[in-house]
């Protein structure tokens, strides 16, 4: 499947989840990107930053094996992964600490979603998310990982770049709601991006009668982004995470070995000031 799905470039470049030569970073980079440059062409520029509820759950398995049709996975290979598909179940084992017993529920068939855990889960939502990029209309850019929709909205005209960011909510959350997956408005953001200069457009959007929350500073896949890309907020919460660290490491250094301490401080500390360096390393709240 891979095979196929690479020699016709059948995913969309802007998906960066699960992929092959793609990362967190290379996302990050896309997106932040698109924003400077937006900067600096004087460009009104925003952005919605999607929420799905239970994006891998939600997956309808005759609208992913029609897409798999679409794109090639037809005959018997389609038949294979429908069978693949059918004829999961489920249940919940509930073990009762204080009465030593264990309540076995009815199995439930699984009727959506992809198999968790499993080597196709990841690689059939990708498949099933990758004609959305098809309703975002330029110069709107999005940036997608896996279940994580952000896009980017640039425009001359305050006036213009309003319809563009009610026109785009639109049209994902009625493609969402065709794909029968849902948008989760109450943590659906909107950013507006601005040099400290410039003044803050007002803005209201809505979707399905819920106004969308306008936010000063949203998480995008581990960074901490502010509406003037500042990184005050990233750099901030990344220093209690260290000062945590450095408490934790200065705990265990005296029962075990250098090595291990070595090991610890690489993958609780290094990782973690390392992270997105690329962009915050620069600012001045960086020192």
């Amino acid at each position: 499947m891979c095979q196929h799905i690479n020699q016709n470039n059948i995913l969309a470049t802007k998906q960066y989840g699960f992929r092959n030569n793609s990362s967190t970073k290379k996302a990050s980079f896309k997106l932040i990107n698109e924003i400077l440059l937006a900067y600096n062409n004087k460009l009104t520029v925003g952005g919605i930053f999607c929420d799905l509820e239970k994006a891998f759950n939600s997956v309808n398995h005759d609208i992913l094996l029609s897409k798999c049709d679409c794109y090639g996975f037809r005959g018997k290979t389609n038949a294979l992964l429908r069978s693949y598909l059918s004829d999961r179940y489920h249940r919940l084992l509930i073990n009762n600490s204080s009465s030593n017993n264990t309540t076995f529920p009815e199995w439930d068939k699984i009727k959506h979603g992809v198999p968790q855990g499993s080597i196709l889960g990841p690689l059939f939502f990708l498949i099933y998310i990758n004609d959305l990029l098809n309703i975002i209309a330029d110069p709107s850019r999005p940036v997608l990982f896996a279940d994580d929709t952000s896009i980017i909205i640039t425009n001359p005209s305050p006036s213009k770049f309003k319809e563009d960011i009610n026109n785009i909510i639109d049209n994902i959350n009625d493609w969402f709601r065709g794909n029968s997956l849902s948008l989760n408005c109450d943590k659906t953001y909107f950013l507006q991006f601005r040099p400290k200069n410039c003044h803050e457009i007002n803005i209201k959007t809505s979707c399905d009668n819920k106004l969308i929350k306008e936010t000063k500073n949203t998480k995008f896949l581990g960074l901490d982004i502010d509406s003037s890309l500042s990184w005050k907020n990233h750099t901030e919460q990344m220093m209690f995470k260290l000062s945590r660290a450095c408490y934790a490491i200065r705990y265990v250094k005296h029962f075990i070995s250098q090595d291990t301490l070595r090991t610890i401080y690489f993958s609780y500390f290094h990782f973690i000031l390392l992270y997105g360096i690329i962009f915050w390393g620069n600012s001045a709240y960086s020192s």
